[in-house]
């Protein structure tokens, strides 16, 4: 009987935590990392592949993904997933709420959730968690469900969504978040749901999981948004992502940044993720927050969509929510990712079909709907991108693996270590091609990065040790399975 199941000869390995790639060989068992030598005899394993000199990185756990919000979410479950698989990404965490999109429906998450792991169940080819907004008031109380019952210990707020529309015009927000009369989505509940998290942590049943309880926030101000869409609308100076961008402008960023970093100091609540970042003003504030309250532990999240494009460069595919900025703001960005600056990078993968994105007339930017995918990019987006300026491999794989594996208790993921899960891609950074839709397995039609030229993909991903993607193609049948984070103990 072969010692292990898998050997992957001739790779360079990228670690996090490592200076530099090393050339070393690989070998699973049972699903996890067995054992990492400078050469290791093909007889010992079951079946070997050689790398051919590719770089293997850890798989991709892209921590900010919208699996269902325009499609259903079993569809989309199946559909993004290979598309997931096509960046290397080997662990998504898809963001849900009650309301309009998603699931269409209001009501507990006791009821809610459970159809939730439903619809994705036995559909996915990567593994995969949720986040969870707690919208209505009766969510609040459900936070202690959530983390002991069913695994979520990380929430999410969108700061924006009390009074300004989702895609760019104010509409009904008590009949887009199906709330009650008597109730509001305001700064009030945000600090309602602050307090309701830090009462979990503090709860003994919850000591094992307490660093892994996290509140994420979606960081814009619909006042300012409400009236600089009027504006600009009216101005009509501006057209298409440009002027997406002057309706909802970065200062709206800094502002609600600063709003939620004094809620967070105010409830007690130490552990903040603040969400795709995309502006100068945006990381500027958020840096600030950091020095004024040193006490919560700030992570700083930013997409690959924010990295690659502005608003020129993409076409109006790119309309997503906080918006694609300027130049000097993308060039601001890495920046301060190469200080050191931001936690993660992440893709917001949002697959909106054409028939669905657009509206009539198709070029207006403002009937368009929100979001786009991009998950497929992640990683040979930061490579080809990162390495011309100056971003080493293990660095990139910190980004985009270890760092969010370890905030959002993703336990045994997101590093290349004996016994964690046997997660990785391989990732062949000697091409150089262009981007086009149609080549993507995500089922979005198009792409706000049509026509950009990358020079790194991935060819072949594995899942706890089984090839999802082999040459670029997706082998085999759905074997993802949903990681509860907490409630574990």
């Amino acid at each position: 009987m072969a010692e292990f199941d898998l050997v992957i000869r001739n790779a360079q390995v990228v670690r996090p935590a490592s200076d530099a790639p090393e050339r070393l060989d690989v070998a699973v068992k049972d699903g996890k990392f067995a054992a990492f030598e400078p050469s290791i005899d093909s007889e010992r394993a079951a079946e070997t592949v050689d790398a051919a000199g590719k770089h293997l990185f850890p798989g991709v756990v892209d921590v900010h993904q919208h699996w269902g919000i325009y499609n259903e979410l079993g569809e989309d479950t199946s559909s993004e997933s290979q598309a997931s698989a096509q960046g290397g990404v080997t662990t998504g965490i898809t963001y849900i709420r009650t309301g309009a999109y998603y699931m269409n429906r209001t009501g507990p998450y006791r009821e809610v959730f459970p159809d939730v792991l439903a619809a994705a169940e036995g559909r996915s080819f990567i593994d995969y968690a949720f986040h969870v907004a707690p919208i209505l008031k009766e969510h609040i109380d459900e936070i202690p469900d959530l983390i002991g019952e069913f695994g979520v210990p990380s929430f999410k707020i969108f700061m924006f969504y009390g009074s300004h529309g989702l895609h760019g015009r104010s509409s009904d927000q008590s009949s887009f978040l199906m709330i009650p009369e008597d109730e509001s989505y305001d700064l009030a509940h945000f600090e309602f749901v602050m307090r309701g998290i830090e009462k979990a942590r503090r709860d003994p049943r919850f000591a094992a999981d307490r660093e892994n309880i996290s509140l994420s926030l979606h960081c814009e101000t619909a006042e300012i948004m409400r009236a600089y869409t009027k504006l600009v609308e009216q101005e009509g100076k501006l057209t298409g992502l440009e002027a997406y961008s002057a309706s909802r402008p970065p200062h709206s960023e800094g502002l609600a940044i600063t709003i939620a970093s004094y809620l967070a100091h105010e409830t007690e609540l130490p552990k903040i993720n603040l969400l795709h970042l995309t502006s100068r003003k945006a990381i500027e504030a958020a840096m600030m927050m950091q020095e004024t309250f040193p006490h919560i532990d700030f992570r700083r999240e930013v997409t690959v969509g924010h990295l690659l494009a502005d608003f020129t460069t993409a076409n109006l595919g790119g309309k997503v929510n906080p918006p694609l900025r300027s130049r000097e703001d993308v060039e601001s960005l890495w920046e301060h990712l190469l200080a050191g600056h931001f936690s993660w990078v992440t893709s917001d993968h949002a697959c909106c079909r054409d028939e669905t994105k657009f509206g009539e007339p198709r070029e207006d930017v403002f009937v368009a709907k929100s979001g786009f995918g991009g998950t497929e990019y992640l990683l040979a987006g930061m490579v080809s991108e990162g390495r011309k300026r100056g971003l080493s491999y293990p660095r990139i794989a910190e980004l985009v693996a270890k760092s969010p594996a370890e905030r959002f208790g993703l336990r045994g993921k997101g590093d290349l270590v004996v016994g964690y899960d046997a997660d990785f891609c391989l990732l062949d950074d000697t091409v150089d091609y262009t981007v086009h839709a149609q080549d993507s397995l995500s089922t979005q039609e198009y792409t706000p990065f049509e026509g950009f030229g990358l020079t790194a993909k991935v060819t072949d991903t594995w899942v706890r040790g089984t090839e999802v993607l082999r040459a670029e193609k997706i082998v085999g049948t759905p074997t993802g399975r949903f990681v509860k984070r907490s409630g574990l103990a």
